[in-house]
């Protein structure tokens, strides 16, 4: 499996510019997802988020509990229609079992753990029930290291905590490539599951489990899921998730 995510690290590539890293902490870091990301046009760089991304109607989602999925482009569904990237199938999910809850979209294409780190308190800016973080693709691509990595996560993870106190925290666990070395690819896997002891998130499966390498669930560039490959990885979290969105739903107040 981690040598599939090879091509998988390569999807969510793009640098972050010295204008990027120059912008006020807080904003969306939009200039990451366009510089040097194959592929990767303006458009496709920030998700569309909230009822927009699901179908929901403003008027309708205000009361569900918000359920924030910050990520890279796997999140965004790069590639895809909006209502085809795997936030939205989740929230689908959750609408055919009942479950009154607001899932948005916060992918950002090619963004690292930095970058993710930069605009964790924007997208915070409204209350979240809970949050959900994947990063650190573009990290492994790239060969950052390991422990800035783990730092960021931390930190990105502590700024839940102290933003929004009551928000459940929840860590996709991540691959890097091999082509850095069997240790590197060690030590970057065993920092999700360390962080998430550390700070009291919880860690879910890879992301792309059963989907990375696997050409008849990849887009053409063999790199993004397709919607197959979107329905499979919304399958993955749905599994473990979908008790705690049933747990969000049956602790809002009625009214």
């Amino acid at each position: 499996m981690v040598v599939a995510f090879l091509g998988v690290a390569t999807a969510c590539g793009g640098g972050e510019s010295a204008r990027a890293r120059a912008e006020a902490p807080g904003a969306p870091d939009t200039a990451s997802a366009t510089d040097g990301a194959v592929g990767i046009a303006p458009k496709d760089s920030l998700a569309t988020t909230g009822a927009a991304a699901t179908g929901q109607g403003s008027a309708d989602s205000v009361a569900r509990p918000r359920v924030l999925i910050a990520g890279t482009s796997l999140t965004a569904g790069l590639g895809l229609d909006p209502t085809m990237a795997y936030p939205a199938l989740l929230q689908r999910k959750a609408d055919s079992a009942g479950f009154a809850v607001r899932i948005e979209n916060a992918g950002l294409s090619g963004e690292t753990s930095a970058g993710l780190l930069r605009r964790i308190d924007w997208l915070l800016r409204e209350p979240a029930a809970m949050v959900v973080v994947e990063t650190g693709a573009n990290d492994g691509l790239r060969g950052l290291s390991v422990e800035t990595l783990a730092a960021n996560l931390r930190r990105i993870v502590e700024r839940i905590h102290e933003l929004q106190p009551a928000a459940r925290v929840y860590l996709v666990q991540m691959e890097a490539p091999p082509n850095f070395g069997p240790t590197y690819t060690r030590r970057f896997h065993d920092v999700y599951g360390a962080v998430a002891r550390e700070t009291g998130a919880t860690l879910l499966p890879f992301l792309l489990e059963g989907v990375a390498g696997v050409r008849a669930l990849n887009q053409a560039d063999g790199i993004h899921p397709n919607g197959e490959g979107a329905a499979r990885v919304a399958a993955t979290l749905w599994r473990p998730l979908a008790p705690v969105l049933d747990s969000l739903d049956r602790a809002r107040p009625e009214g």
